[in-house]
């Protein structure tokens, strides 16, 4: 497993791309694209890094993404979801562990924006 102090948020970015995720390998695409609580945290974390962060998340409105880690949002069904829990019955003490990072949306895409 590879936690958010990995050596990928260390490596440089690709020289196609400046943005964070863009290995030029596709390692860290499944990561953007798991149900796992764990890869979703850890891609958006990378998101938080990125130069072009406000980019990509208006790029995933323009072209009606509907999975996936953008910008450092998670969409789900073309909808920004806040939070998520782990498959199975939920904890009867919520666990640290499994919250989200929150990173803010930038004033003008909310408008554009469904949220869940």
């Amino acid at each position: 497993m590879i936690t958010a102090q990995s050596p990928e948020l260390d490596r440089p970015p690709s020289p196609r791309s400046p943005a964070a995720c863009a290995d030029g390998t596709g390692r860290l695409t499944e990561r953007f694209f798991s149900d796992d609580i764990d890869d979703i945290a850890f891609a958006k974390r990378l998101c938080v890094t990125c130069p072009v962060m406000t980019e990509c998340l208006q790029g995933a409105i323009d072209r009606d993404e509907q999975w996936g880690v953008w910008g450092g949002q998670l969409l789900v069904r073309g909808k920004v979801v806040m939070s998520k829990r782990r498959r199975g019955r939920p904890p009867k003490e919520a666990r640290a562990e499994d919250q989200l990072p929150i990173i803010e949306i930038p004033e003008h895409l909310i408008s554009e924006l469904r949220i869940a």
